[in-house]
């Protein structure tokens, strides 16, 4: 009897933790145990393929063809895998959004045998040099392919759930997953016994969840992932890697509840790589060396932020590669309550500090690890199939009334794969569960104009969760369509237990065509004033309330969601709540006005929530509003601008009232020169946080405005982006609008500014030669309809153009040329300069080049030390600009004197990098000189440096820091000019200032 009271108490004990509707899986048992029915999808059975499930029959070309079928004639969907073994001899290839998942009593598990052919010597061609047991890809491989089509960041929907792979001796090149997809892409519930191979995943994507890797050199061996986006790990386990649990370069590591034991480093950052982690509730046991390996110290864009680390056995808590230092542990055991390296912002008005905060105690027990806070979904035996109770997924039928009275009758109710209209709200009760298995195949939508959900009103949801209780949805998309004002996809009111999983809320973006697939050549779409409209501004963008609304007392926890409908007046909305609230990896992306919008919120934390805005859809658009706030933390807030965005923005996010607001690594980042201005405005204080880049930032109570003593004076305003200064001998200054296609000039004589020039080409720098000509790099676009030799003309890329994304998504087809003009007499003077080869200039006086180079593939010391074949040449015929693809992107121009030091920005790493001149105007002997940098810099006559970073640092030639200039705006470029040449010119957004420096 005894025996039978402790097991009640414990199952009473797992009921109360894992909350009254599911049940708490243990580590590596099957997710799925029974069969899904889904007419649908696609069964893995011996049944519908000439395979067996023992071991011995290799399955390869059977499985690469079911997945290869599905893609074709649906173009989405879902393979289940039953529980046996699977053998398999070459690499299997998935195509954007096919899912595989295993289901059975115990999962389905894929084996490399002992000694396979092909996975013992590491292919040099290949990125990750390795051999893969299963590659995502972004399409399947065409006839004529030379290289396979690796998953990008248009790669949604893929997955591989609920199987675990095993790697056989003899298999030392192997890697078991290639993950480098994109949004609701995932690898969960998997066990990778990994042996003498390689590594378990190389390249990670997304999102992953309960992942456990056994052996391996690595557990994960990455690069960045695809989009540049943050990686989210949940809930996984390492042990016994060779060389390191985790080996990372830029992969925004996102990590909660990780347990590492008996592995010689727990993460690795490459040498001359930067990472942003950011670690939550883990443990580290039987660490041989030390447990995290940091590279690019004293780098503002390197951030390293872990909370609450249990240690047990890890006496070198982390070291630092450049500079040899270690950070010790405090005993055998002891927890790691906070460390955060990296450059601190600890108030509004605190001055940017790089530091250590290192808080550790000792323990006198080792804990037991965190318990999971992920629901596990309900015994499958209570799922009951919405099809079988009348529903059609035909994308016509009306489903309202099928649906809600399932969700009356019955908890957990499975949709199988297909497009279920709605026509009204459908209510939701507390415990009411909604399964689907991929959100791009199982859909509820709303047709344009439907009544409910149109006219002007307030808010109507489609689908409504009550206050309070443990409301669950999982693997659903929710599409609001376009012409539906009054439509709210989702009302979250349920509380703290609650759970969001795996939803895409569509509308533009991500949405894909329902089979068969179509590649290559479209028909091209008919020319018809609707689609103009489409190309421009659609005029159903921003007409509808937001896509995720949580509000009275709403909370609960929401993972791998994906928000990106243009249609939607923000992503997501949170307001009159201090229910908590955990969020898991979430996409927000193409809104028109705000991202994510937060007022009167407590207690919420965000991991990796990640903000895009596009040109059309989102130039204007404020990515964080937060309003009434307190507690919040946000831990790897990554703010992009996409390659398309032309014009700037002020702040990335703007607060008011509100306070207790922290942020752990932080990354505003373009691709383009448009980043947004500003990290954050507090509108409370009227005060700015202009760093691009740091590790720790906190928002307290005290928003009383700084007094500033300004040394900065402004000359004019009222402009849109002003860039590319320089001056002449007499000291006038010369500044550019690129895409509004102005110069202006401010003069040394009359101290005024004046428009020089307004030519139809778009400026990008400035910079003078010895006969204060003007010399203009800009942007020449092909004339459409304009032959040349009986041909159209036309402009390629560059070979060096390879090495920055600024070059891809179509920002191809111009050429980047030079003109110069007299200032005195603009109109009458342009001319084209003429190109040479390189050294043929003798004498030279001068070479020009990018002062800010994006090289996001990490070959700026390979590029800048490129020796160009031709550069064009100035009136003065000493003054010459060697050619180079990155004066496409470059806002300023650096003056190479032959014998003098250079200072040139490497802008993807922030730092500014010093060279040597020759004679023939070439650089050689790059030195890393400063971890600061953005677009600019500038050397006065006693040989320091002036480097733009939010404000402006002053360096001695030796590298140290000797002042630091407050301005009122974010500077773009500075250069001296003005009498005598003592004068610094600053250029900003909207404004040029002036600083007279001592």
């Amino acid at each position: 009897m005894k025996k039978i009271a402790r097991r009640v108490y414990v199952f009473f004990l797992l009921f109360l933790i894992c909350g009254s509707f599911v049940y708490c899986a243990t580590p590596g048992s099957s997710f799925y145990t029974e069969k899904p029915n889904d007419p649908e999808a696609v069964y893995f059975t011996s049944e519908n393929f000439k395979i067996k499930a023992d071991g011995h029959v290799d399955v390869t070309s059977e499985l690469q063809k079911a997945i290869d079928d599905l893609k074709q004639n649906k173009n989405f969907g879902i393979i289940f895998i039953p529980e046996g073994r699977y053998l398999i001899s070459k690499t299997i290839y998935i195509p954007k959004a096919i899912r595989l998942i295993g289901y059975g009593k115990t999962r389905p598990e894929f084996i490399l045998a002992a000694n396979t052919a092909g996975y013992q010597e590491e292919p040099a061609d290949d990125k990750g040099q390795a051999k893969y047991l299963f590659w995502f890809t972004s399409r399947p491989s065409r006839e004529g392919d030379t290289s396979i089509p690796d998953a990008n960041a248009g790669t949604f929907y893929s997955a591989l759930s609920n199987i675990n792979i095993r790697i056989e001796k003899g298999n030392p090149a192997a890697i078991a997953l290639r993950t480098h997809f994109a949004q609701h892409s995932f690898i969960s519930h998997c066990d990778i016994q990994i042996g003498d191979a390689k590594a378990g995943v190389f390249d990670v994507g997304n999102f992953m969840e309960d992942v456990r890797f056994f052996g391996g050199s690595y557990g994960i061996l990455t690069t960045k992932a695809s989009p540049g986006w943050q990686f989210m790990m949940l809930d996984t386990y390492f042990e016994g890697q060779r060389k390191a649990a985790i080996y990372t370069q830029e992969a925004g590591l996102t990590i909660v509840r990780m347990s590492v034991k008996n592995v010689p480093h727990v993460i690795e950052i490459r040498p001359d790589y930067w990472e942003k982690l950011f670690m939550e509730d883990c443990q580290f046991t039987d660490i041989k060396e030390s447990a995290i390996v940091i590279s690019n110290e004293n780098n503002d864009v390197n951030q390293i932020s872990l909370l609450n680390i249990d240690c047990k056995n890890v006496p070198e808590f982390a070291s630092y590669r450049k500079n040899e230092k270690v950070t010790s542990g405090k005993s055998k055991l002891y927890n790691v309550k906070k460390f955060v390296y990296g450059l601190h912002i600890d108030s509004l008005h605190s001055t940017p500090e790089y530091k250590t905060t290192f808080d550790v105690a000792e323990l006198k027990t080792f804990p037991q690890p965190t318990l999971t806070n992920i629901p596990a979904l309900p015994n499958m035996h209570e799922w009951v199939n919405l099809k079988d109770l009348g529903a059609v997924g035909d994308n016509e039928t009306d489903n309202s009334d099928i649906l809600q009275k399932a969700i009356d009758a019955h908890r957990v109710i499975y949709i199988p794969q297909g497009w279920y209209r709605i026509t009204k709200t459908i209510r939701l009760k507390s415990n009411t569960v909604l399964i689907g298995l991929n959100p791009i195949a199982t859909q509820i939508i709303i047709h344009d104009n439907t009544e409910a959900f149109s006219g002007f009103g307030g808010p109507v949801p489609m689908l409504e969760a009550p206050r309070g209780g443990n409301t669950m949805i999982t693997g659903i998309g929710i599409s609001t369509g376009d012409y539906n004002a009054r439509a709210v996809a989702c009302k979250w009111m349920a509380g703290e237990n609650s759970y969001i999983n795996d939803v895409k809320f569509l509308g533009g973006h991500g949405d894909m065509d329902r089979g068969p697939a179509v590649y290559g050549n479209r028909q091209p779409q008919k020319v018809t004033k609707e689609n103009r409209i489409r190309r421009a501004e659609d005029p159903a963008w921003d007409s509808q309330y937001w896509s995720l609304w949580v509000t009275d007392g709403g909370g609960g926890i929401f993972s791998n969601i994906w928000t990106a409908s243009t249609f939607a007046s923000s992503g997501m909305y949170v307001n009159n709540t201090k229910t908590a609230g955990k969020v898991y990896a979430m996409s927000v992306e193409h809104h028109m006005r705000n991202e994510v919008r937060f007022n009167n919120v407590s207690n919420w934390k965000f991991y990796a929530l990640q903000l895009e805005e596009e040109d059309r859809e989102g130039r204007e658009c404020v990515p964080v509003e937060i309003q009434h706030c307190n507690n919040l933390r946000f831990a790897n807030l990554y703010v992009f601008r996409t390659i398309r965005v032309k014009i700037p923005f002020p702040f990335a996010i703007r607060t008011s009232n509100s306070k207790d607001i922290e942020i752990l690594n932080f990354h505003d980042y373009a691709q383009t020169k448009y980043t947004i201005t500003n990290a954050l405005y507090d509108m409370t204080s009227n005060t700015q946080v202009r760093q691009w880049e740091f590790a720790r930032f906190y928002l307290n109570d005290k928003h009383e405005q700084k007094s500033i003593v300004e040394t900065a004076e402004q000359l004019a305003s009222g402009f849109e982006f002003i860039e590319g200064a320089c001056s002449d001998s007499k000291g006038n200054v010369y500044f550019s609008e690129s895409r509004l296609k102005r110069i202006y000039k401010w003069s040394a004589e009359e101290e005024t500014v004046t428009m020089l020039a307004d030519f139809p080409w778009q400026p990008q720098a400035l910079a003078c030669d010895s006969k204060d000509n003007l010399l203009v790099v800009f942007r020449y676009d092909p004339q459409p309809g304009y032959m040349i030799d009986g041909k159209q003309e036309t402009f390629t890329n560059p070979p060096d153009a390879s090495g920055t994304s600024f070059s891809g998504w179509g920002n191809s087809g111009f050429a980047i040329w030079m003109y110069s003009i007299d200032p005195n007499n603009p109109e009458e003077t342009i001319k084209k300069l003429p190109t040479r080869e390189m050294g043929s200039v003798k004498n030279i006086y001068k070479a020009l080049y990018p002062s800010n180079r994006w090289r996001d593939a990490h070959d700026y010391n390979e590029v800048v030390l490129n020796k160009p074949m031709e550069c064009f040449v100035a009136p003065d015929e000493k003054t010459i600009f060697p050619i180079s693809y990155d004066l496409a992107r470059s806002n300023f121009l650096v003056e190479a004197f032959p014998g003098k030091p250079l200072y040139a920005t490497n802008e993807y790493d922030k730092r500014v990098v010093k060279f040597e001149v020759d004679n023939m105007g070439y650089t050689r002997n790059p030195v890393y000189f400063v971890e600061k940098g953005e677009f600019s810099t500038a050397v006065d006559k006693s040989g320091n440096v002036y480097v733009a970073d939010g404000n402006i640092y002053v360096f001695s030639p030796d590298g140290k820091q000797i002042n630091y200039l407050t301005v009122p705006e974010h500077p773009t470029t500075i250069t001296f000019g003005g009498k005598n040449h003592a004068q610094l010119f600053v250029t900003t957004a909207g404004k040029l200032y002036r600083i007279k420096v001592k």
